[in-house]
């Protein structure tokens, strides 16, 4: 059966679906930082990374697919997010991948296939660039690779309030310093108006296979900084997602994991 949260008044109200019992969960101590990550299945590791303000909570309706076809996949909250801590340090999504990084020594994994959403997808492709060896592809939902690609946003999005309501109750039930979402809201928010930063001429650097992932009614992504990143990554491939907006994998989670599960069995053999 079809889900459907169009709205997001499900995902408001209860979060995404539970998340099943990790088969390895932990935190390991990077750069100032305690990051969390779970680790559930066995196969071919995929690590998903959620975007700004979020956890690996988010992921609710992709693991079980991803484990139900056979794979490893790895949730990590990134640094600041959900059960993970942050240091006074701004954040910059190169440091979020440098976690990535961290969390992948800890499970001894020599390359995975990651697949990010918004800032998350920000971050995995910047770790394609700079350690093309440790990843088998990028699946990048709804991300930037400099601020030009980002809408002016609406205020009154009902959506965007939804999900930000969410996110806030969400920080207040994980985070080690649940009183402290304003200060850490405004450090995402300065990260996301300033960052990141990366050239055509990066992009045309980047050489592991990536699908790039737009929502036709995606709130924050110009559809035309999707193509922009199709043209200057070699090989890329873009996908267009029906009837959806920025938050595709909560609105119509068995359409993005067809397209998901696609990819993967593309780039993990």
């Amino acid at each position: 059966m079809e889900t459907y949260d169009d709205d997001l008044k499900v995902f408001e109200k209860d979060g995404a679906a539970a998340l099943p019992a990790a088969d390895t969960q932990d935190h390991v101590e990077h750069d100032g930082a305690r990051i969390w990550y779970a680790a559930y299945g066995s196969g071919q590791p995929v690590i998903l990374l959620h975007g700004g303000f979020g956890n690996g909570e988010n992921w609710g309706y992709q693991l079980p697919a991803l484990v139900a076809s056979g794979y490893r996949a790895i949730l990590i909250d990134s640094r600041g997010h959900g059960r993970s801590t942050r240091d006074a340090r701004p954040f910059t999504y190169e440091l979020m991948a440098s976690d990535v990084l961290t969390v992948m020594d800890a499970l001894h994994l020599e390359k995975a296939a990651v697949v990010g959403w918004s800032d998350g997808a920000t971050t995995a492709l910047i770790l394609a660039l700079k350690h093309p060896a440790r990843v088998a592809g990028v699946f990048f939902f709804g991300g930037n690779m400099d601020p030009s690609g980002v809408k002016q946003i609406s205020e009154q999005n009902p959506i965007i309030a939804r999900i930000f309501g969410r996110h806030v109750k969400d920080y207040a039930r994980l985070s080690a310093t649940p009183d402290q979402f304003k200060a850490f809201a405004e450090a995402v928010e300065l990260m996301m108006k300033t960052q990141p930063n990366y050239s055509a001429e990066d992009m045309a650097e980047i050489r592991v296979p990536v699908t790039i992932v737009q929502s036709a009614h995606d709130e924050f992504i110009m559809h035309e900084h999707a193509e922009y990143l199709v043209r200057n990554i070699a090989g890329a491939k873009l996908l267009l997602l029906a009837d959806v907006s920025h938050f595709a994998p909560l609105q119509r989670p068995q359409d993005f994991n067809r397209a998901m599960l696609a990819f993967l069995g593309e780039v993990l053999h």
